[in-house]
């Protein structure tokens, strides 16, 4: 199939099929009802990643619009695309993530008074996606196995999954704990399953090949990577580790879900934490991380660590006597690992020697060349962050009631068109949100600057700007 054939880039004026008819569903009533058994799943053969659980989520959400009675389910695939925050037309890249579920086998238990059942069955039954021919949408059909079908699409306990906050997490494990946080954030104790490290092991990376685990990196690569980013972007709750030892091995964990109203009452009058410091995602993105990558770098680690972690690189790079650095995002990421410019006290263990740092300056990576597209938009992210950071200071500017007329402005045209969890915290702190004030400052600096820049615009920023690596 020729991805290009398929219309899936304007999913605004694309028509539902006559057989399926649909009216658009706002992103706040996009809700999965998420069987309890399918949230924490453990595949034994296969594996699962994080753009297939996203799909998965959408086509349960569609065929649970579409009813348990339909024997095969059908969609626009442009929706299907969208649904799933794929944000790409490439197909043959959704196909490989379809086939990765079929492939996938997945164990279903149940019991009751007087009936004990054991299913071993895929992930995802048949799937189609089909050309009708041009002007026309393409669309996906699919099926799941007989035995798990109703439970999928129509279970009896099941947790509410949204899929736009599940659309924004950005690893596997911090997906499942998001899901896992909204199933026993309502239960009395708020405590999830205890099981044994292997068991979340495979659980948090989706994978079923994994035998042996070694807890201290499953917690420091897996575990606190996934609950720094359910802190940063889950709104309604965190999450919290529990470590359980037979001895000093520590052999069993579990996870506490703590409701974030109950956290935030003590943060009300610290205002300044909420604020997004776009002047250090800018400084991130000038050693050559993506803008992407600098915004979770940002969300997800101590800002005080951050801005001492970029001050060591700028003397680093600055220094006369030291080797040239191939690479300084390399660099700042391993300074940042290993704590190369601690803020408070580390264990002597992790404190990095004066040999180890020289034997890091030497064997940094290479840096991978960019091609002129890449560095282009490089330098476009560059100067969109710049924008933002002088819109942020006008708005600082501006008399209160001038701030109220443009945040008024603000909500009339954007508010319901934000993810909830962002309109959440919009509505609660306002600009001083962190989760919120990037994507207002953004609005601002499109409101008052319009105009598209340039390639000669952007090129004489950089180099008013001094742009590394570009």
């Amino acid at each position: 199939m020729n991805p290009s054939n398929c219309d899936t880039s304007d999913m605004a004026e694309e028509e539902a099929p006559p057989s399926a008819p649909r009216q658009p569903t706002p992103a706040e009533e996009q809700s999965v009802a998420k069987a309890n058994e399918a949230i924490a799943i453990r595949p034994k053969r296969g594996r699962l990643t994080l753009l297939s659980r996203r799909i998965y989520n959408a086509l349960l959400y569609h065929s649970q619009r579409q009813g348990v009675d339909e024997p095969v389910y059908k969609l626009a695939l442009s929706e299907l695309i969208g649904d799933a925050r794929f944000n790409s037309n490439n197909t043959e890249l959704l196909k490989a993530h379809l086939r990765d579920m079929q492939a996938t086998t997945i164990e279903w238990s149940t019991s009751g008074p007087a009936l004990k059942r054991w299913v071993s069955s895929q992930l995802l039954g048949t799937v189609t996606i089909e050309e009708q021919g041009r002007g026309r949408p393409c669309m996906v059909t699919w099926r799941y196995p007989e035995e798990i079908k109703e439970r999928l699409v129509r279970p009896h306990q099941y947790t509410r999954v949204l899929l736009e906050i599940s659309g924004q997490m950005r690893s596997y494990s911090a997906a499942v704990l998001y899901e896992i946080g909204a199933r026993y954030l309502t239960s009395p104790g708020r405590l999830s399953m205890r099981e044994d490290v292997v068991w979340w092991a495979a659980v948090l990376t989706g994978r079923s090949d994994i035998k042996e685990v070694d807890y201290r990196f499953l917690k420091r690569d897996v575990i606190s990577k996934a609950l720094a980013e359910i802190e940063a972007l889950c709104e309604d709750f965190s999450i919290e580790l529990i470590e359980h030892k037979r001895g000093r091995k520590i052999e069993e964990i579990q996870f506490r879900v703590i409701p974030k109203v109950q956290q935030r009452l003590g943060d009300i009058p610290n205002a300044e934490r909420n604020v997004f410091d776009l002047a250090l995602v800018g400084r991130l993105i000038a050693l050559g991380i993506k803008q992407e990558e600098a915004q979770d770098l940002y969300a997800t680690t101590d800002e005080a660590q951050l801005r001492a972690t970029l001050d060591h690189v700028d003397q680093r790079l600055r220094s006369p006597t030291m080797p040239e650095l191939k690479s300084p995002a390399a660099y700042f990421k391993d300074a940042l690992k290993k704590g190369y410019a601690p803020v408070k006290p580390l264990p002597a263990a992790d404190a990095p020697t004066a040999k180890t740092t020289a034997s890091t300056n030497t064997q940094a990576p290479p840096a991978i060349p960019l091609s002129p597209s890449d560095r282009m938009q490089r330098i476009r992210e560059l100067w969109e962050n710049d924008r933002m950071a002088q819109a942020r200071a006008m708005f600082g500017e501006m008399q209160v009631p001038a701030q109220g007329e443009l945040r008024s402005q603000f909500e009339a045209q954007r508010l319901e068109q934000l993810a909830p969890p962002i309109a959440r915290a919009w509505r609660r702190d306002g600009p001083a949100s962190r989760v919120a004030a990037s994507t207002f400052y953004k609005w601002v600096a499109q409101t008052t600057w319009p105009e598209e820049p340039s390639d000669r615009v952007l090129l004489d920023f950089a180099l008013q700007r001094g742009v590394a690596g570009i």
